[in-house]
């Protein structure tokens, strides 16, 4: 009988957990359930718990408008060593209006506060699924939990993907699709810049290799994939227990991570974790696996988490961008010598999306497994 009551227990739990963490906290929970407790040697230190971080980072800053100005040559500069030493920088006037940023913010926001019944329609443990609901980073593989759920959202063929989004709430549709639309043209601007940064195709002044470098860009990327990730970490009652996301690097190109004021996000830099301060209406924009590979391993996709804290939710929306889900992705052949061996296997989605499924995503164990 006491074995029988405790399998019920433990199924219950398990109920509660598949439901995600807003729901947990919405039980009134006083403490951090065990599946959530990370290692003492993987959790948060007690300095980044002293106002959410003991170090805090300024990534370097590039400002779009300046690539289309006399500096361009110095920005392109800069670029390369922020890929190169960081593997993320901010990304400041570029364009966006700061409405259709603070729109979507506003309606992430209001998609997690909608009831369980509500967000509960989208959740499944698909990872192939145009849309998806879902809690930790991989309910279905992860060995501990973490502080996050997230919805995601395929947006590359948004005329196919849009009847399969939330209608709830009324406007999430519309200002989803209008930020998707401008996310997407500014991924696009800035990898012209990283071809050139690279020296795929020369570096100029004036920009005179427009057409050449708009040219391979389109190819490559117009129809590339996007997927669209909003993140929520909701309070925590126990932060130094647990994290928002474990160590990991992203598998595409390029992320564009919007952020609201709420600090969160930490990178691994000189061996230590430090937080990345927010700037409105900035772009935190990193390196990814693919764009490792591509460049055979001159940009470095590198490590980052998220933390939790016990006063605020924080809300993040993470865009990564690729190649089309059917491209293989390689070395440039054009970063490719005796000096620089080939480092790197060929790879697609499909492989990623094996790995995710059959696999716990650690650190950078997915393209440390594409590796010659």
């Amino acid at each position: 009988m006491e074995k029988k009551n405790a399998d019920s227990s433990s199924s219950s739990e398990s109920i509660i957990r598949n439901k995600g963490v807003k729901h947990l906290c919405e039980t009134g929970i006083a403490n951090v359930p065990k599946r959530y407790i990370f290692p003492p040697p993987e959790r948060n230190n007690e300095e980044d718990q002293a106002g959410l971080s003991g170090l805090n980072l300024k990534l370097p800053i590039i400002d779009f408008s300046e690539l289309q100005g006399p500096n361009r040559l110095q920005v392109l500069d800069s670029l390369a060593k922020a890929c190169e030493d960081y593997g993320f920088f901010q990304f400041i006037n570029h364009g966006i209006s700061s409405d259709i940023i603070g729109n979507m913010i506003y309606v992430s926001r209001r998609f997690f506060q909608q009831p369980m019944e509500e967000r509960s329609k989208f959740m499944m443990t698909d990872v192939r699924a145009p849309v998806r609901y879902g809690t930790s980073f991989n309910q279905s593989t992860d060995s501990i939990f973490c502080w996050r759920d997230f919805l995601k959202l395929v947006c590359h063929s948004i005329e196919d993907s849009l009847p399969h989004w939330p209608t709830s709430p009324s406007d999430f549709r519309d200002s989803i699709c209008e930020y998707a639309k401008e996310n997407k043209f500014l991924f696009l601007k800035i990898m012209e810049a990283i071809t050139e940064s690279l020296g795929i195709v020369p570096k100029t002044k004036r920009n005179d290799n427009d057409d050449i470098v708009n040219d391979f860009v389109t190819k490559e990327f117009e129809n590339g994939s996007h997927v669209m990730v909003i993140n929520y970490y909701p309070s925590c009652p126990q932060p130094e227990l647990t994290l928002g996301m474990p160590p990991h690097s992203d598998f595409g190109f390029l992320t564009l991570l919007l952020q609201d004021e709420v600090e969160g996000l930490q990178i691994q830099h000189d061996g230590q974790w430090v937080t990345v301060e927010p700037i409105p209406n900035s772009f935190v924009v990193n390196v990814g696996d693919h764009l490792e590979i591509f460049s055979n391993g001159r940009y470095k996709s590198v490590l980052h988490r998220a933390i939790v804290n016990s006063n605020k939710s924080r809300t993040s929306v993470a865009s990564l961008h690729s190649m089309p889900f059917i491209n293989m992705v390689r070395p440039s052949p054009e970063l490719i010598n005796e000096k620089n061996p080939r480092r790197y296997l060929d790879t697609d989605f499909a492989t990623f999306l094996d790995f995710l499924s059959s696999s716990e995503l650690k650190e950078k164990n997915f393209l440390d497994s594409r590796k010659c």
